[in-house]
């Protein structure tokens, strides 16, 4: 579990009260850093989102940065960093076929 204590007084008062043992772990799983970026929004916040080379901003998927008037690049952050700590291989194999997704998913 790796909510903190201010996250979850936050769901209890949501809920009105004590999370139960499967909305705990729902609770958990929403609150990691793989679904809410929670360590890492703060740094992101301070990248531009918007601008005259930007064709894609933020979202579910990659970005894209005009580049020329013939080529553009589409940037993707990955997120799989549990995985990768627990077992090496796997994990980056998760990570590579998630940002790979995500990079196609744009066209």
């Amino acid at each position: 579990m790796v909510l903190t204590d201010d996250e979850l007084k936050y769901i209890e008062e949501v809920l009105g009260r004590q999370p139960n043992e499967l909305e705990l772990g729902m609770m958990d799983v929403m609150f990691s850093e793989h679904c809410s970026y929670k360590s890492s929004r703060p740094i992101l916040r301070n990248f531009p989102t918007d601008g005259p080379d930007v064709i894609l901003g933020p979202g579910d998927d990659a970005g894209i940065v005009n580049l020329t008037d013939e080529y553009a690049l589409a940037i993707g952050m990955e997120s799989h960093n549990h995985p990768t700590a627990v077992e090496p291989y796997g994990g980056a194999g998760t990570a590579i076929g998630g940002i790979e997704r995500d990079i196609k998913s744009i066209g």
